[in-house]
This record gives structure tokens, C-alpha cells and sequence, in this order.
């Protein structure tokens, strides 16, 4: 009697299943989160006090009053979204004899629904459902339409006329003061009937029904006020440094509430200890590749928020928020949060600086988009982190 077949060998199916070996057996990916103090502070007790960290705390805080829209921004954007709102939920209820196209439903999206909207950047967003199939034509006449409605308002109440003008998303309806997008979107069940020379890009229309679900989360698990104060504030540092540009405002918004909330005792964290969390693991890899990342809880299971990123900026971005990491480590956080610039002009995140007698460089890119080679095996895109002499690879972590 052979052992090997009444095991599981080739010759017949045994405990290793179907005559495969065991050796055949798929790979499992193992995502690994980064190393997180704040996680794993019960097993490492801290030794000492913490530092005072009151002059980080009154920057940050100093930094998102300027960040603030002033009340009358708000006032603004408010009054010109109220109009717009009206304007279209009469188009829903009564569309008369506008035969363009036919709405389903209008929603609010983006940082003005969430709270988080920035001084100066005066735009708001609303999500326009439509019925029909969102051609190009259609969406012009909705434009026209609602350019036309808005200005009976307006003329109305004596004030200014409304300009609009279509785009790739929709269409923008503005005055001196405040602008609104209306981006456009279909129903799901529309989404198979796109065609590309006729109707809005499929990828822009299933972004737009992504904002609803992103803005109905926030609305339902990230109402701290801390989490808004966090979320200006990396939205800020991320439009002040070239490596980190390529983070979407929805990483930013996830990322903020897990540094916020995301702890044992599951309350509101400081937020000056969230700043340095959030810093901390953007530079200890949390959207390298390999890493669990953030799931994205508006998408399938085991989505994860930074795989919509290229290789090339989760280098990027990981390096940059280490460079930063130690200037904030050395003192220099008032530069990393923009409350004062760097002498000559200098941007921290990517020439050499001094902090105290120590020398902060930029770090070298770990990640070399090369041509793949003829006679190799290796990855089909021919990218690949570099592992060899010639490869720079200090503190980026896998």
C-alpha cells in the first residue's frame, strides 16, 4: 500500500483535496497596518510625563482660524445654494414644460455639507440625480434652465444677475461672491447605458454617486468638531506640498477621523496628539503599497482608501510626510503649518534645512517607474521598489 495515495497524493483525493498538492495552494496577501503609539500605548506604558505640547496646540489652533471662512463667505455660499436648491427641487416636483431631461433627486455633497469648506474657496457642491440618460445636450439645457430661474430670483430680491457655464462635471452657476457646482449623475441602473461620444464620462457620473455615500457617512460617524478642525488643516498642508497633492479629499477625510477617533478608549483625541498621529503614519507607510491602509467604508469589502493612488505618489507622499515629521519633531511646526515661511522662500518638504544643528534632507525616491527588461520576469508594468545599492531607500517603510 502507498502511503502517498491514501494521504492525498497524486494518485487520488485525499486530505490535501482533489489530488492538488499542498504546495499548489494560493498565496495570501497580508496587509499589514504601520506601527501606531496611540494603539499600542497599552503595551508600552509611557515612562515619563508627557512634554508640553501647548505651543503646537495654539498653532494648530491659531492656523484653522485663518483657515475659516469668514461669516459673511458663508453667508454668501449659503444664499446662492439656497436659491439653487429651490430652483432645482422645483424641477424635480413641477418641471413644467423644461423637457431637456427629468430629475430624480438633488443633494448636497463636498465641504460645504460636511462643514469643512476653506476661507477663500468659496464653492459648493450639489448632486443632481437625473432620471434620464445625462447627454451632453441635456446638460446644457439644465444650465440654461436654471441660469434662467435664478436670475427671476434674483432680479426679485434687487441683486445681481448669475452667470453659468457647463464642464466636464456639469455645470457651475456663480456670482461675485459664491459659486455652486452641479455635478451630474445618473441612476444606477442608467450607468450600463452610458456611451462614451454621447453622454458625461462614466468614471466622473459613478464619482459623483460616490459623493452622496461619502457625505452620508460623514454626516453619520464624523460630526466631531475635532475631525473638521483636523481635516482643514491636512487639506491645507497637503495644497502647501507637491507630495502630498495627490491625497483626495476623501483620504483626507478618513485619515482625519481615524486620528481622531481611532484609539482604546475610543474618545476624541487632542488635536495636536492627531496632527502628530497623522503625520506619523502617512510617514510610516499607512498608503505605501503592501500596508491595510484605510478601508474605505463606501466601498466593497477590503477596499482600501489609498489604492486610487498611483505607485509613484504613495512614495511621494510617504517621503514627504517624514521630511515633515522631523522639522515638527525639531520645532518647525509653525513652518509645516504655513503660519510662518522659511527664510529665502525655501519649501521644507524638499530643499535641505538646519533645525537646532541638525540637518533635515528630503528623502530620495524609493520607487523607479523602468522599462521591464526583455529577458526577465518580472511585473508586467515594469515598475518596482528598488532594493538594490543604487536604489535609495532610507525611511521609506514597507
Amino acid at each position: 500500500m502507498v502511503r502517498g495515495a491514501s494521504r492525498g497524493g497524486r494518485g487520488m483525493p485525499g486530505r490535501a483535496g482533489m489530488g492538488r498538492p499542498p504546495f499548489n495552494r494560493p498565496r495570501v496577501l497580508m496587509l499589514r497596518p504601520p506601527f501606531d503609539l496611540i494603539l499600542a500605548e497599552p503595551s508600552f506604558p509611557r515612562c515619563k510625563p508627557a512634554p508640553d505640547d501647548s505651543a503646537l496646540t495654539q498653532a494648530l489652533l491659531k492656523r484653522h482660524a485663518e483657515l475659516c471662512p469668514t461669516p459673511a463667505e458663508q453667508s454668501a455660499v449659503l444664499s446662492l445654494v439656497t436659491k439653487l436648491q429651490t430652483v432645482l427641487d422645483n424641477l424635480v416636483v413641477a418641471p413644467g414644460d423644461f423637457a431637456a431631461c427629468q430629475l430624480e433627486e438633488v443633494r448636497q455633497v463636498g465641504s460645504y455639507k460636511k462643514g469643512t469648506m476653506m476661507a477663500g474657496k468659496n464653492l459648493a457642491d450639489i448632486v443632481v440625480i437625473m432620471k434620464t440618460l445625462p447627454t451632453k445636450e441635456a446638460v446644457e439645457g439644465l444650465s440654461n434652465k436654471v441660469m434662467e430661474e435664478l436670475n427671476k430670483l434674483m432680479r426679485a430680491e434687487g441683486l445681481g444677475n448669475v452667470t453659468s457655464t457647463c464642464h466636464e462635471r456639469g455645470f457651475t452657476v456663480s456670482t461675485g461672491a459664491a459659486g455652486v457646482r452641479g455635478l451630474v449623475t445618473t441612476l444606477h441602473q442608467n450607468l450600463r447605458k452610458l456611451e462614451p461620444d454621447v453622454h458625461l464620462d462614466y468614471k466622473i457620473i459613478s464619482s459623483h454617486l460616490a459623493a452622496i455615500r461619502h457625505s452620508r457617512w460623514f454626516e453619520e460617524n464624523a460630526h466631531h468638531s475635532s475631525i473638521k478642525v483636523l481635516i482643514r488643516l491636512l487639506r491645507d498642508m497637503c495644497a502647501r506640498h507637491a507630495g502630498l497633492e495627490p491625497l483626495s479629499p476623501w483620504m483626507i477625510d478618513l485619515l482625519a477621523h481615524h486620528c481622531i477617533m481611532n484609539n482604546p478608549a475610543r474618545q476624541a483625541l487632542p488635536i495636536n496628539v492627531a496632527f502628530r498621529r497623522a503625520l506619523s503614519l502617512l510617514a510610516g507607510g499607512l498608503f505605501l503599497p503592501g500596508c491595510a491602509g484605510l478601508p474605505d467604508p463606501c466601498e466593497a469589502a477590503h477596499s482600501r482608501a489609498h489604492t486610487a493612488l498611483d505607485l509613484a505618489a504613495q512614495d511621494h507622499a510617504a517621503a514627504t510626510a517624514q521630511t515633515l515629521l522631523r522639522v515638527v519633531a525639531r520645532g518647525g511646526h509653525r513652518y509645516v503649518l504655513g503660519l510662518q515661511a522659511f527664510e529665502g522662500g525655501k519649501d521644507i518638504s524638499t530643499e535641505i534645512t538646519v533645525w537646532d544643528g541638525v540637518v533635515v534632507s528630503p528623502l530620495a525616491p524609493a520607487y523607479h517607474d523602468t522599462p521591464e527588461p526583455m529577458d526577465t520576469d518580472d511585473k508586467a508594468d515594469g515598475s518596482s521598489f528598488c532594493d538594490d545599492e543604487e536604489g535609495v531607500q532610507d525611511g521609506v517603510a514597507a
